[in-house]
C-alpha cells in the first residue's frame, strides 16, 4: 500500500507467493535438462539407450510444469484507490481483468464462508479479492479497504 504520484491514491498488490521468478524457473530447467540429457547420453554410450528415451519424457513432463508454472507465477491483484474511484485488476496469466467502481457506491463485504475472498460491489459490478492472502489476512484487507473508503470520502 502506498501513494501514487502525487495524489491521495492508494494501491494494494497481492501477488502469489512464488519462489522463483520465471526467468529463474527457466535457468532451473536448463541447468536439469543439460545434467539429465548428459546421464543420458552415458547410457546411451554405455550400450542402454533406452535411458535417453526415458529421459527425454522426463525433460517433457517437466517443461510442461515449468510453462504451468511460469504462466501463473506474475498473477496478481491490483486494488487502487484514486480520489472517486476504486479500480480492481486481476491478472490471471496472460489475461487481465479490470473492474471499475464509484468509490462513495462500494460495498466491501466477506463472502460467505469463514475465510473467503472479500467482495467488493457497486454501480451493478462486483469483484473478488484476496486470492493471493492467507484467509486469516482477508477481514483485515476489508478492514483497510473501508477505511480508505471513508477517508476519500471525507476529501
Amino acid at each position: 500500500m502506498g501513494g501514487l504520484g502525487g495524489s491521495q491514491a492508494m494501491q494494494w498488490v497481492l501477488r502469489r507467493n512464488c519462489s522463483l521468478s520465471p526467468r529463474q524457473a527457466l535457468g532451473a530447467y536448463t541447468l536439469l535438462s543439460v545434467v539429465s540429457l548428459l546421464v543420458g547420453l552415458g547410457f546411451w554410450l554405455g550400450g542402454a539407450p533406452v535411458v535417453l528415451f526415458f529421459t527425454a519424457l522426463e525433460l517433457l513432463a517437466l517443461a510442461a510444469a515449468v510453462l504451468v508454472y511460469a504462466r501463473h507465477a506474475t498473477d496478481r491483484e491490483t486494488i487502487t484507490l484514486d480520489g472517486h474511484e476504486l479500480a480492481v485488476e486481476h491478472h490471471h496469466g496472460p489475461a487481465l481483468q479490470r473492474t471499475t467502481f464509484r468509490s462513495a457506491w462500494v460495498r466491501v463485504e466477506p463472502r460467505a464462508g469463514q475465510g473467503s475472498l472479500v467482495e467488493l460491489s457497486g454501480d451493478g459490478a462486483s469483484a473478488c479479492v484476496g486470492r493471493y492472502l492467507p484467509a486469516g489476512l482477508r477481514a483485515e484487507l476489508a478492514q483497510e479497504i473501508r477505511r480508505a473508503l471513508r477517508s476519500a470520502a471525507w476529501r
